[in-house]
């Protein structure tokens, strides 16, 4: 129910009902179609030529990094080796068009959404070669020569240095119950 019909008083009456003329109509349908396409969608167009200009992410040997913004910038970044996990959201869609959003999450709270990318599995390839890479063992040139000496003086497995005597050899008994 309309205000004016509610307002009423008692043995008040409507007339007639004003309206709009059908060109204002056409004219504020023609803006929101023509003039607010248009306006809407060049302000989206700037919004998001400034939204991907100014959002960087990119896997290092060391880091995952995301940062977003132009004059407020906000970064998340996660150590390699405090990755604890990497997920790949990708529907039927952006696996058509080639592309999809990863989440990487890492020790404690720290979790990383990055927006939606082109080759999103190129991408997670890249973290687990990173995380592969950074949990290996690096040493340095004189520690691995030092390393490769000690294995070469140390005798092999199959080599008995010195033969034991019967009497030397023991059965072991189970729990020492067997006498001396």
């Amino acid at each position: 129910m309309r205000y004016i019909d509610e307002s009423l008083a008692r043995g008040e009456t409507i007339l007639q009902r004003g309206k709009w003329p059908a060109v204002f109509w056409f004219g504020a349908w023609a803006a929101l179609v023509l003039l607010g396409i248009v306006l809407v969608g060049v302000f989206i167009f700037l919004r998001a030529v400034v939204i991907m200009n100014t959002t960087d992410f990119a896997v290092t040997n060391r880091r995952v990094i995301l940062k977003r913004g132009w004059l407020n910038r906000r970064t998340q970044e996660l150590a390699v080796e405090s990755v604890e996990g990497v997920s790949l959201d990708q529907s039927i869609m952006q696996r058509l068009f080639g592309y999809g959003r990863v989440v990487v999450t890492g020790t404690g709270d720290a979790v990383i959404v990055f927006p939606p990318m082109a080759d999103p599995v190129a991408f997670r390839r890249a973290i687990e070669a990173a995380r592969a890479e950074g949990s290996e063992v690096r040493l340095a040139s004189d520690d691995r020569e030092a390393i490769d000496r000690a294995a070469q003086d140390r005798p092999a497995n199959d080599e008995q240095v010195e033969e034991e005597s019967p009497r030397k050899r023991r059965r072991r008994s189970f729990i020492g119950l067997r006498s001396r």
